[in-house]
């Protein structure tokens, strides 16, 4: 028997690229990862198409998507389904389970490859957790975070991350306490400059 070593994926790592077939304004379209090189990418997994918690997150970020291109970040989901199966979906009316017309593209994952490159996917059930990464300009993976089947994520924290991200990106002297917010107070990792922000809350 043959020892092999599994390689998980972490924050700091390059995000693996691939390519997919995807649903985009309900044409298929082919798409890469590496495609989005020199933005900040939004990449979310959901376990299957025609379910309950799924269509509650992929309209939410449909719904605030301009506020991700605001910020110069695509946002994708993936899930095991066809594009068939997306393209069915989205072509159902919000108040029948379906999706409708979404401003980002449904990934097709079908033969699981992308899933099980996130180690994301559930092998036994044979679809995906709901796993988020959020991965910046040049393609490395700066947080993630997998959520269980039965409970949904949030935009707003996915958007705080975010520009928790590009905050200290910019600014790589300075790092974002709990909760920070734009606008918000930082601190300078340094044991005597952290005290003046200690001193403040």
């Amino acid at each position: 028997m043959t020892n092999t070593t599994v390689s998980y994926l972490r924050v700091g790592q390059l995000a693996p690229d691939f390519l997919a077939t995807a649903v985009i304004d309900q044409s298929f379209k082919t798409i890469k990862l590496s495609q989005y090189r020199g933005k900040y990418v939004v990449l979310f997994f959901y376990p299957l198409d025609f379910t309950f918690v799924c269509p509650t997150e992929i309209i939410a970020f449909s719904d605030r998507y301009h506020e991700f291109a605001d910020l110069n970040a695509e946002v994708l989901a993936v899930s095991v389904d066809s594009e068939f199966s997306h393209l069915a979906w989205i072509q159902t009316e919000r108040n029948q389970g379906g999706l409708g017309d979404l401003n980002y593209p449904l990934v097709s994952d079908l033969k699981k490859d992308i899933s099980a490159a996130y180690n994301v996917l559930d092998p036994d059930a044979g679809i995906a957790l709901r796993g988020l990464f959020i991965i910046d300009r040049d393609g490395v993976v700066q947080h993630a975070t997998i959520n269980n089947l039965s409970f949904g994520r949030n935009v707003d924290e996915t958007l705080r991350v975010l520009q928790a991200i590009q905050y200290v990106q910019a600014n790589p002297e300075e790092v974002c306490p709990v909760d920070w917010q734009p606008g918000d107070k930082t601190m300078v990792p340094d044991p005597v400059k952290a005290k003046e922000f200690f001193a403040t809350v």
